[in-house]
């Protein structure tokens, strides 16, 4: 959605995350009754990948052999506490993605990008010629049964 507020255009984008290969999201429900409000209600779930089409992957789960122990999850160990996702890191992540990503677009030279405080979401301001101002807020979420 967007609308204006004073001199500015604010945006409202919802970002769905998709788990990586050999993960997948769990929706933990309250007592089977409603959906998690918060991203630390989202569990990950790590896949194993011993068998069907992904079956030359190092597994999660498994070891290779008897010697070695089960590969480590990036996810798990970077935006994670526990099993689920810390939407702090999961929010701070995405800023950062944004950021790095914008430095790689030229046709937006003349448009400067600030990364506002945000602990939950990804709050843009953009900063055009005459001092034109576009404000968007990510606001990031995982789709009820995605894979």
């Amino acid at each position: 959605s967007w609308s204006i507020f004073e001199d500015r255009i604010l945006y409202q984008l919802v970002v769905f995350l998709q788990p990586p290969l050999r993960h997948s999201f769990k929706l933990e429900l309250y007592g089977g009754t409603h959906l998690p409000e918060r991203c630390s209600d989202i569990r990950v779930v790590l896949e194993c990948t011993c068998s069907g089409i992904m079956r030359n992957m190092p597994c999660f789960l498994h070891p290779s052999n008897n010697n070695q122990v089960a590969q480590e999850s990036p996810l798990l160990q970077n935006l994670c506490t526990g099993s689920y996702l810390d939407v702090e890191e999961v929010a701070c992540w995405v800023q950062n993605l944004v950021q790095t990503a914008w430095e790689h677009l030229p046709h937006w030279q003349h448009w400067q990008l600030t990364v506002l405080p945000s602990s939950r979401s990804c709050r843009l301001l953009l900063t055009g010629p005459s001092e034109m101002q576009l404000c968007a807020l990510l606001v990031l979420a995982v789709e009820q049964g995605s894979p």
